[in-house]
């Protein structure tokens, strides 16, 4: 039985294995080789990394887990995780084997569900986008959309206007969710609506060159920014029973325990209450799993060396 096995093979994941490595645990990382950013070319805000291409990072990760003995990784997928009565977990991995842990550190991370319209899902990451601060100081000075009617999507727009002196919100047929004070603000700091619904981003390569509408003219752009809906990637945590929020991520507390004993869980796929939404940055899930890898571990030396009683 390892003392903890990492579920996750992102930065959440490399990262607490990295912690655990170091604290001479004995660890199983189980990577299933499904990363959220993989379409993108370049991560952005990690200091000393900003521009590494996301595999490029998990490349030089697993170099440096390769100097801890305790450290092992296993290529797989797992398929069900149960507590086990005796205390700990078990996996069942996609191979057919099993494997057992004292306690779990979840870094499976989330799947995104993008808007139904022909070809985002393959411009996602290269020349559709879903973060100001991942993405927009690549597209400075550029053309930029933003795709949406909600709050989040004007705020974005207008947001991005710093990048850009031409952002236009495409609010896909949805023109009547824009109240009349919101399409004043809108004029007053030049974006323009465009109200038709989306048909089809048209591309070259991996460059966006223009959206074409149900009617009107097309609009050419270099970048669009789009949120789409996203959930748990893995079922594991509805497995384990692990309390969700409104929002589909895992609750945790500040030190990344979720609602069940011995069960730990980073990245964006899990956050406190107290934030309002996850937060998609790599650096950020990097921190968030070595929280839970020191957790995770000071609650393996509680269990050990328990206070005597007379």
């Amino acid at each position: 039985m390892f003392d903890v096995i990492v579920i996750g093979g992102g930065p959440a994941g490399l990262s607490a294995a990295l912690t655990l490595g170091r604290a001479l645990r004995t660890t199983l990382l189980i990577d299933s080789g499904e990363y959220r950013n993989a379409p993108a070319a370049e991560m952005h805000n990690f200091l000393t990394r900003d521009g590494t291409p996301p595999a490029e990072l998990r490349a030089l990760a697993r170099e440096e887990l390769a100097r801890y003995p305790t450290v092992q990784i296993r290529n797989v997928a797992v398929d069900q995780a149960r507590q086990l009565e005796a205390g700990g977990f078990e996996l069942a991995l996609a191979d057919g084997d099993s494997v057992q842990a004292r306690r779990l550190v979840l870094a499976t991370g989330l799947a995104d569900d993008l808007p139904p319209i022909e070809g985002i899902e393959d411009l996602w990451g290269r020349g559709v986008y879903h973060c100001p601060y991942c993405h927009g100081y690549e597209v400075k000075d550029t053309t930029i959309a933003v795709l949406g009617s909600d709050p989040v999507m004007v705020d974005l727009s207008l947001h991005l206007r710093r990048f850009s002196d031409d952002v236009v919100l495409c609010v896909n047929g949805r023109g009547d969710d824009l109240d009349e004070a919101t399409r004043t603000r809108l004029a007053t700091y030049g974006v323009p609506v465009r109200a038709e619904k989306v048909v089809r981003l048209e591309s070259s390569g991996d460059e966006l060159e223009r959206i074409v509408f149900e009617s009107g003219d097309p609009l050419p752009r270099r970048a669009l920014f789009a949120i789409g809906q996203f959930g748990q990637r893995s079922p594991i945590p509805d497995q384990l029973g692990c309390r969700l929020l409104p929002d589909g991520c895992v609750e945790v507390t500040d030190f990344h325990q979720t609602s069940v004993a011995g069960v730990y869980a980073a990245g964006d796929m899990a956050h406190r209450p107290t934030m309002p939404g996850p937060t998609p940055f790599v650096i950020v899930a990097t921190a968030g799993g070595t929280i839970a890898a020191i957790a995770a571990d000071k609650d393996l030396v509680a269990t050990d060396t328990p206070v005597p009683t007379a």
